[in-house]
């Protein structure tokens, strides 16, 4: 029987949210020893140095404070309380966050900044503080801002995780002082934006520009009979209509996509059309994020998936988002 993604309607403990939060696969055996800086590059070597130090301070356990340190109030570690990689598409900054959480002591979490904000949506900001106030460290991929309630949450779920001595690693295309340009009006929260900037110890990491590299060309599709008899031919894989799947999403919290996935092993999807409404193309992005982590095959039939989001869509405030999920939608596609 071929799965209907848009027939499911998981639940999902805030257990197994948390016990999630680790590098995806693809990075489950990423280590420093394995990670190769351009020589054409010394950022990246500069910036491999700065994580293999950081590794060695957070490989042991967090010492519980004396009465002394107490009594004079919390003593400060050496150095700002995080490290930010900011660097472009393919230098290798998921490599080194992933290697960096391999290395240290538990517990500890390894997210990407938009399951961050869907781990806090779905338990409640002061159930999310009290969760993770006692982890070593929390390593965050992709960090970015998107709207002005990101902003103001995510400072606040920061803020306190410092101040109870959680060590921070991000990664990020976007310096934390220019986090939110070009979505809302970031000048607004700029006092937000410096409190949180503040708390990184900012790392560059050159090489090529992944806006000066052109998309990966789509494949031809297939037709919507060809989808739908592959879809019931193979294993485990889901078919929907892709009009059904998008309507079924924007009814699902984003926490609850990978689970959406559980036992899938391919996903087809039938007429895809070109998307103009910001909020379902979102959405979509997400759901492109958990298949990649779980390195789904895509069938696809419909526009080239080159055209799902419209020329104005890849000039806006989201267009790396977008340029990064086409880029991982065509990748599956191809091991169709």
């Amino acid at each position: 029987m071929v799965i209907r993604l848009s027939e499911r309607w998981p639940e999902v403990s805030s257990d197994r949210l948390l016990s999630e939060c680790v590098p995806p696969p693809r990075f489950a055996d990423a280590r420093f020893a394995t990670y190769r800086p351009n020589p054409e590059e010394p950022s990246q070597a500069e910036a491999l140095a700065v994580l293999v130090e950081r590794a060695e301070h957070v490989a042991q356990p967090r010492q519980a404070p004396s009465l002394w340190s107490r009594l004079r109030g919390r003593t400060p570690e050496v150095g700002k309380p995080g490290v930010y990689l900011d660097g472009g598409f393919g230098v290798g900054k998921t490599h080194l966050l992933a290697s960096l959480w391999h290395e240290a002591a538990g517990p500890k979490m390894y997210c990407t900044f938009v399951e961050l904000t869907n781990l806090v949506g779905a338990l409640g900001l002061r159930a999310a503080v009290e969760a993770l106030s006692s982890y070593r460290l929390i390593c965050i991929d992709e960090f970015e801002l998107d709207d002005p309630g990101d902003t103001m949450l995510i400072t606040r779920l920061l803020g306190q995780l410092v101040a109870a001595g959680v060590r921070l690693a991000a990664t990020s295309n976007t310096l934390p002082d220019k986090l939110g340009e070009g979505r809302f009006q970031a000048i607004d929260f700029l006092r937000e934006i410096q409190a949180l900037a503040a708390n990184f110890d900012v790392r560059r990491i050159d090489g090529p520009d992944y806006r000066h590299r052109g998309l990966p060309e789509a494949p031809e599709p297939w037709t919507d009979e060809r989808v739908e008899q592959t879809a019931a031919e193979r294993p485990a894989t889901s078919c929907d209509h892709f009009v059904d799947l998008h309507h079924h999403l924007a009814e699902l919290h984003p926490s609850k996509y990978g689970a959406l996935l559980d036992g899938v092993q391919a996903v087809a999807i039938t007429d895809i059309r070109p998307l103009d409404d910001e909020n379902v193309a979102l959405r979509m992005v997400v759901l492109a994020d958990r298949m990649y982590d779980r390195d789904l095959p895509l069938l696809a039939s419909g526009v080239p998936l080159d055209q799902l989001f419209s020329a104005a869509m890849l000039k806006g405030g989201y267009r790396k988002k977008y340029l990064r999920a086409l880029s991982r939608l065509i990748a599956l596609s191809r091991t169709s």
